[in-house]
């Protein structure tokens, strides 16, 4: 039995301690509050503590806290020297992560749950086939009203899953060249963002829209692949031509994935891998560091402050 501390219940957290007691885990909590302690006696934590320091030493760690409290909780858990899994992004803060990077960069991994999800590996299989022609880019559509986190602004929220989705299907992060943000009194509340290289990205994250879309368009010489939605079980696959153009959209096709959860896939990943029985999970400290330097430096496209 894998015997892993989980650092933060909150609304998150009591999911992930809800699959790693389905993985059959051993689980001990750090919970801070009344509703994260109840959020663990809910979900059948086998100890519940206040601090870090009452954890026992463990097979492995997973970070659950506010994102402004990561670079502090996964150093704090370092010395350890057993491996963390800390919840997307790695920091909110190049420096912090950056010394994540230096400190323990064999040891920290990142929780981007859209690496696992069926439709982005159904449109990476669509790229490394080569069956719609070469890769010209991909568009992704994140929107919805409101954020549940107010320690940081949407654009550390949303935009770590669309970098990671374009990590996963074009096996780079293209880069920075341009960004427009939209605030108020309050702060940030949508960012479009643009990213060139051998293949050029496109995100809109926002938290203004009355629509919940979450859409990924993969565009490519001879066709569009489309996951329209989180939770189709399919991708939509449209072939073009030269004539195409100025006719009808021709028709689509459907093609149905093996519909999973995201979550319990990419926990069950590392869980294997404390076991010794699975690779390492797929997003690197060095990945997530990549992440909060391309974000920060979006940010400063846009002009928006922030502490880098």
């Amino acid at each position: 039995m894998v015997r892993v501390g989980l650092i933060g219940c909150g609304r998150w957290g009591r999911l992930i301690l809800r699959d790693l007691k389905v993985l059959g885990c051993w689980v001990g909590v750090v919970a801070a509050n009344s509703g994260s302690i109840a959020n663990a006696q809910s979900a059948f934590a086998d100890l519940i503590v206040p601090t870090i320091d009452e954890l026992p030493e463990l097979d492995a760690y997973i970070v659950a806290v506010p994102t402004i409290l990561h670079g502090e909780v996964v150093l704090r858990l370092v010395p350890r020297g057993v491996p963390i899994y800390c919840e997307k992004p790695l920091t909110n803060n190049v420096g912090s992560a950056q010394e994540i990077v230096e400190t323990a960069a064999d040891q920290v991994f990142v929780m981007d749950k859209w690496r696992y999800h069926a439709g982005v590996h159904a449109l990476r299989d669509l790229v490394r086939s080569g069956e719609l022609g070469p890769v010209l880019g991909v568009k992704t559509t994140r929107l919805q009203w409101g954020c549940p986190h107010d320690d940081v602004d949407p654009a550390w929220i949303l935009l770590p899953h669309d970098l990671t989705i374009a990590l996963e299907i074009l096996g780079f992060l293209p880069k920075p060249v341009h960004a427009i943000a939209e605030s108020d009194a309050d702060g940030l509340f949508g960012l479009s963002a643009w990213l060139s290289g051998p293949a050029w990205l496109h995100c809109e994250v926002g938290t203004r829209s009355p629509q919940y879309k979450r859409k990924i368009e993969l565009r490519c010489r001879d066709g569009v692949a489309v996951l329209a939605d989180s939770y189709d079980q399919h991708i939509s696959v449209l072939r073009s031509d030269l004539g195409s153009r100025r006719r009808e959209p021709p028709m689509y096709e459907q093609r149905p994935f093996v519909d999973s959860m995201p979550l319990l896939a990419e926990i069950t990943a590392f869980i294997e891998y404390v076991e010794g029985t699975g690779p390492m999970p797929k997003s690197s400290a060095l990945e997530g560091l990549q992440v909060v330097e391309t974000i920060a430096k979006l940010r400063k496209l846009a002009r928006v402050a922030d502490s880098i």
